[in-house]
């Protein structure tokens, strides 16, 4: 049987889209929510007789188009097939009333990329609580976490929730979104009508993809998901969206790098990585590049940096941990120029009041476990590998694959 994702599988079978019949259906959907002959699935949808009476686009927008971080979308007619298609990342991020009472049925159909922080993840809690309220149902279009199963990173802290931060999730869940809606109803006690329409041979585990199956091409689900090498490093490099470094934007390799600064000499950061913890490098390459942003941080200035490489015969998928690797490189920073102002201070994601990196990381242990000189890179371990392990306990009856 060949790989099939659950769009691929809800067009294909005709006793799925016989539940369909006579109701009202809405499509959650962006630029990565194509079947597998590239057909997108609104339009897919729509030309298999499904009754499809609106659309929603997340952060970035049904169309992806939006480049940056707080870039709203506006709701909008489609031009082709006339339905409301309204933004959940504008005048609001939560379903709103009227919104709900466009539709039966919400199908969600968004490629994720397996991290806590990336807002899709949110987007499904939200629009399955909204659902709960108005005793609207919910069907998951299953599609492939392209991380895999690996789980890393620390536990998000009660009260440290945020658009960013659905719930005490860790950074690198190793869930799929079918499997993730699953967990929210649990979590929050949801009485929401919800099913997965569970992929077709995902094997999640399988080389060379272990998540992301050879068949299918990548498409950037948002603007800076270029590569599946960005989708492995994402759970780390994310964390430089709350440093005054550079993650790549304004290059066409963004979040790929470990950092890019004007004033800092990359060998020797990596030279103090190794130093302190060899062994959190393991699983990929990583290379010194030079590059100049065209916008954003360090627009127009040249930038030393390292790049990582999880992919080819350098990824490891069992040893890669991308969450440690950039906490590395920050502690090497820091450790080498210990007056450098490496936290940014600025609004992200719509949160105003607590600084960037502890809104990534669902609180402050990340950045006190950088700036305090006499913390080890076991101290972290240790921190993190009680909250991996807490979690796979967790959620190891939800797994579907």
């Amino acid at each position: 049987m060949a790989m099939k994702f659950g769009i691929d599988r809800l067009l294909a079978e005709p006793q799925l889209q016989a539940e369909l019949a006579g109701r009202r259906v809405s499509l959650v959907a962006h630029p990565a929510s194509v079947t597998a002959d590239l057909t997108h699935s609104l339009d897919a949808l729509i030309a298999a007789g499904i009754t499809v009476t609106s659309a929603f686009g997340p952060q970035h927008g049904l169309k992806g188009d939006k480049q940056d971080n707080m870039v709203e979308t506006l709701d909008e007619l489609d031009p082709v097939h006339g339905i409301p298609v309204f933004s959940l990342y504008g005048e609001v991020r939560r379903p709103t009333p009227a919104m709900m009472d466009t539709a039966d049925v919400f199908l969600f159909d968004l490629q994720d990329l397996g991290c806590r922080i990336y807002t899709f993840v949110t987007t499904l809690l939200y629009l399955l609580e909204e659902a709960a309220k108005h005793g609207k149902e919910v069907w998951v279009l299953d599609r492939p976490n392209p991380a895999g199963r690996p789980v890393e990173g620390t536990t998000l802290l009660a009260g440290q929730e945020s658009f960013v931060g659905a719930g005490p999730l860790p950074m690198r869940h190793g869930l799929t979104m079918g499997e993730m809606g699953q967990w929210f109803i649990r979590h929050f006690q949801l009485d929401v009508e919800y099913r997965v329409i569970a992929m077709h041979d995902w094997l999640p585990e399988a080389g060379p993809g272990f998540g992301w199956p050879e068949s299918r091409i990548w498409i950037n689900p948002s603007p800076n998901a270029a590569s599946l090498n960005m989708a492995r490093a994402y759970a780390g490099t994310v964390m430089l969206e709350g440093t005054t470094l550079s993650e790549g934007r304004g290059t066409t390799r963004p979040l790929e790098v470990l950092f890019g600064a004007p004033d800092l000499d990359a060998r020797v950061v990596l030279a103090e990585m190794r130093r302190l913890a060899p062994e959190w490098l393991a699983g990929c390459a990583i290379r010194e590049c030079w590059f100049t942003p065209t916008f954003h941080k360090h627009a127009g200035e040249l930038c030393n940096g390292l790049m990582v490489h999880a992919e080819g015969s350098f990824y490891a998928h069992e040893q890669f941990r991308p969450w440690r690797l950039q906490a590395l490189a920050f502690k090497a920073i820091r450790n080498l120029h210990p007056q450098y102002p490496l936290w940014r201070d600025f609004p992200y994601e719509y949160e105003f009041d607590r600084l960037a990196i502890d809104v990534i990381n669902g609180g402050p242990a990340l950045r006190e476990w950088v700036d305090d000189p006499e913390a080890s890179p076991t101290d972290l371990d240790l921190m993190a590998a009680s909250d991996e392990q807490r979690w796979r306990t967790e959620v190891a009856d939800l797994l579907l694959y």
